[in-house]
């Protein structure tokens, strides 16, 4: 990285942001229920094997 010369720190133009609202005072809540489920069996088996397919949820409910 170079260092830059007086000459190009002059040249730099600076821009006001226009004023922001904050969110100090504002509360905004969202309830996030995931569940992730999955069953294999192999009982009492030889050489045998398990399969399992997993199934998923998310549920989000928000309000402001």
């Amino acid at each position: 990285m170079r260092k830059l010369t007086l000459e190009e720190l002059e040249i730099q133009t600076v821009e006001l942001l226009p004023e922001r609202e904050t969110l100090f005072f504002d509360t905004n809540w969202a309830g996030v229920y995931a569940s992730n489920s999955s069953l294999a069996v192999n009982a009492a088996t030889i050489l045998s094997a398990a399969n399992s397919s997993a199934t998923q949820a998310i549920v989000v409910a928000q309000s402001s």
